[in-house]
This record gives C-alpha cells, sequence and structure tokens, in this order.
C-alpha cells in the first residue's frame, strides 16, 4: 500500500515526509534550545505544525488514491497543498526564528502581512477539502461502507474545525477571557485558567484521520450494524466539537490545573 502511494501520489508523499524530517529536526532543536515565545519553547509550534502536516497530507494522498475518475483534481489538489503548507511552514519557521509569533500577530505591517497570507492559504486549503468531500458524497467509492461513511464524515468535520479556525483568526487570538501565552497544558499549552479556542479546533481537523480509523476498525471485526454506529459515532464527534468550542466560548479551560 505505502509503495503505491509513493508510486501514484508521490508528490504529497515525499512532501509528508520532508514535513517529518523537519519536524524531528525541530524536536531536537526544541531539546537543545530553551528559548521561549510566550512562555513556550520557540520550536513547540514548529514542531507541532511539521508533525499535524505530515499527518494531513498523507492522508489526503490515501484519500485521493481511492477517489475513481478525477485525477486531474487529484493533480492540482496534491500541488496546491504543497505549496499552501510550503508558504505556512515558512511563514511558522521563519517567524519562531525571529523571535515572534506567526498566528494572531499584527504588531506591525510586516508580521501583520505575514499573518494574513498564512490565513488567505489555509482559506484556499479548506476550499479544496471542501471540494474533496464534495467529491466523496458524489462519488461511489470503492471501499467498504463503514470507511466510506467514516471518511466523508470525517472530511465534513474538518471542514467544520477550519471554520472554527477562521472565527478564532478573526479574534485575533485563541483565548477567551485572558491573554495568549498564561499557563497551559504541557505540549500543547491550552490554556488552564481560560477558555482556549485550538482544544476544538484541534478535535475538529483530527477527525479527518479519527473518523476513518473507527468505521475502519468496526469493518476489521466485522462489528454488526457497523455503518449506522460509524454515523453515529460522527455525530457524537461533532457534538463534542461543538461542547469544547462553548466551553472556549464561555471562557471555562478544558482542564484547570
Amino acid at each position: 500500500m505505502i509503495s503505491k502511494l509513493f508510486n501514484e501520489q508521490r508528490p504529497l508523499m515525499v512532501a509528508g515526509v520532508i514535513s517529518f524530517v523537519c519536524f524531528v529536526a525541530t524536536l531536537i532543536l526544541s531539546l537543545a534550545d530553551n528559548t521561549q515565545i510566550l512562555g513556550t519553547n520557540l520550536w513547540i509550534k514548529p514542531m507541532k505544525f511539521y508533525i499535524s502536516i505530515a499527518i494531513f497530507v498523507w492522508t489526503i494522498a490515501v484519500l485521493l488514491q481511492y477517489l475513481p475518475n478525477k485525477e486531474r483534481f487529484s493533480r492540482i489538489t496534491s500541488w496546491a497543498m504543497i505549496i499552501i503548507f510550503a508558504v505556512e511552514m515558512a511563514a511558522v519557521t521563519g517567524q519562531a526564528i525571529r523571535g515572534t509569533t506567526s498566528h494572531f500577530n499584527i504588531g506591525n505591517p510586516v508580521d501583520a502581512a505575514i499573518f494574513a497570507v498564512m490565513g488567505t492559504a489555509i482559506v484556499i486549503n479548506t476550499i479544496f477539502v471542501g471540494v474533496l468531500t464534495y467529491h466523496y458524497f458524489r462519488s461511489n467509492i470503492d471501499l467498504p461502507p463503514a470507511v466510506v461513511w467514516g471518511i466523508r464524515f470525517g472530511l465534513l468535520l474538518f471542514v467544520f474545525g477550519s471554520i472554527q479556525g477562521g472565527y478564532m483568526s478573526s479574534q485575533i487570538g485563541h483565548t477567551v477571557g485572558a491573554a495568549d501565552g498564561g499557563p497551559g497544558l504541557p505540549l500543547v499549552n491550552w490554556s488552564t485558567v481560560a477558555g482556549d479556542l485550538r482544544v476544538a479546533h484541534f478535535l475538529g481537523l483530527h477527525s479527518l484521520q479519527a473518523v476513518p480509523i473507527v468505521g475502519l476498525l468496526l469493518e476489521k471485526f466485522r462489528v454488526s450494524a457497523r455503518t449506522a454506529l460509524t454515523v453515529g459515532f460522527a455525530f457524537v464527534y461533532f457534538a463534542a466539537f461543538m461542547f469544547l468550542f462553548a466551553q472556549a466560548l464561555s471562557g471555562r479551560p478544558l482542564l484547570s490545573l
């Protein structure tokens, strides 16, 4: 399967490998360099973004592989996403090296322009995922039904997570009820004293992996009513996403430590 993906979805697969290598490099740098930005090691954010992007582009490669009769769309989508995330990670890493934040940073014209470019790139990415979602709902996919419906709802929930990220950007901050950069959970740094919009955003984006995997596991173990259970899980997942979003908007943290 992996060798087939490297043969037929090579650009995205190679992009994922490069992003993973950058993840390892920034992980090492985070251990060697303790420089802080808003109370967090400056390499943590690029590190998290590199691994997240690797997982995302590999996931998209798999989804494009099973999308029938859409070779041109797949090719355009692949290269568009590679360009989008090259821009995104150049901004995130470059701003970290400069010793400043990349997201929600409008302190001067240069930083504001970088943030605007990042936002535009993600909007374009969301549009491509939206079109992919449309194709998955309209096409006959040669996969077990529970897996197909897991992919469909995973894509749809990802779009919701991206839209919620757009709302977060419009607020010029991810913390509700306090300033960004306060006490947070280890590694993810989600606020422990106020609402944090990143929690729901994280859950929404990773529906792209979570919901299809549930469908795949239910198919693998031949569970009865597996398609209905997959769809049910997707609705529970959406409810959890909305709950965490509402919790953050009310100014309450995921966990208080």
